[in-house]
């Protein structure tokens, strides 16, 4: 059995949206997604990379409406709960990173996955001895 990879927004919307400014980090995106078998978001992934694929990727509604339901049934999608909510603040505390970050890898703790895909969080962390944070456009 694979391990269970979380994926953060920025890592999808490098994949989602072309961009001549970012070419190698879409292809390395793209391929990264590709090679994992095992993908895990959470609906704060969905929410982000929506509202930036209309924003950055100049999507409109109709594309939005039709892009969700195929996201989520590709990939086992998390709802959030009160737990995480809680969790994230203990993270916050514990690792000096963001609430939105916090809130992303209490996610992946819940799902138990063992790497997160991130761009922005810290490259190499260990997050409780269970989680580790991977750059993987580097």
């Amino acid at each position: 059995m694979s391990d269970k990879i979380f994926i953060d927004t920025n890592i999808w919307l490098y994949a989602l949206i072309e961009s001549k400014e970012d070419l190698e980090k879409h292809q390395k995106a793209k391929q990264c997604i590709a090679n994992v078998e095992n993908i895990i978001i959470s609906t704060q992934v969905v929410n982000e990379v929506c509202v930036n694929l209309l924003r950055k990727g100049k999507k409109d509604m109709p594309y939005i409406a039709k892009f969700i339901p195929e996201f989520t049934a590709a990939y086992q999608t998390l709802a959030q709960i009160t737990e995480d909510l809680i969790t994230a603040s203990t993270i916050r505390a514990d690792y000096d990173v963001s609430y939105w970050d916090s809130l992303m890898i209490a996610s992946a703790l819940r799902a138990d996955c063992q790497v997160l895909y991130s761009e922005d969080m810290q490259n190499g962390l260990y997050v409780y001895k269970r989680l580790h944070i991977k750059n993987p456009l580097k």
